[in-house]
C-alpha cells in the first residue's frame, strides 16, 4: 500500500517514486443484467478474481426454508449505494433485483466474486 499524500498538518509529501505495479488501480466493474460475461483477472500474489460484467441469473437463498435456487432476474429494482448506480441499473452488493420468486437483495460482490448471490427480501 502507498502512504498517504498528506502529513497530519495537511502539508503534502513530496513524491519520491512513481506508482508501482502493486499500487495499480483498475477500473470498477459495473455489473448489469444481460448475457453472461465473465473475466479472470490476476491479482497480487498470483491469486485470481473473477469479474462479472453481466448476468441474467442469481442464486437466491430463502432464509425461512434455508433452500438456495438459481433463478432468472426479471428486472433491476434499486441500488441504495449510489444515486448514479441506481439510475444506470448497475448491480453491486446491496442492490435489489426482481426475480421469478420475488425480490432479492444481492449479498455477494459480483465485480470481484464473479457470481451473484442473494437473499429473499
Amino acid at each position: 500500500m502507498s502512504r498517504s499524500k498528506r502529513k497530519y498538518t495537511g502539508k503534502k509529501y513530496k513524491t519520491f517514486h512513481k506508482k508501482r505495479k502493486r499500487e495499480l488501480e483498475r477500473p470498477s466493474i459495473e455489473t448489469v443484467i444481460g448475457q453472461e460475461k465473465k473475466k479472470k483477472q490476476r491479482i497480487m500474489g498470483g491469486n485470481h478474481k473473477l469479474k462479472l460484467f453481466s448476468t441474467s441469473y442469481i442464486n437466491v437463498t430463502d432464509l425461512k426454508s434455508n433452500k438456495t435456487s438459481k433463478v432468472k432476474i426479471l428486472k433491476f429494482d434499486s441500488n441504495d449505494s449510489s444515486k448514479d448506480l441506481n439510475r444506470r441499473h448497475i448491480i453491486t452488493k446491496g442492490a435489489i433485483v426482481e426475480t421469478e420468486i420475488g425480490k432479492a437483495k444481492v449479498t455477494s460482490r459480483p465485480g470481484q466474486h464473479g457470481v451473484m448471490n442473494g437473499v429473499l427480501v
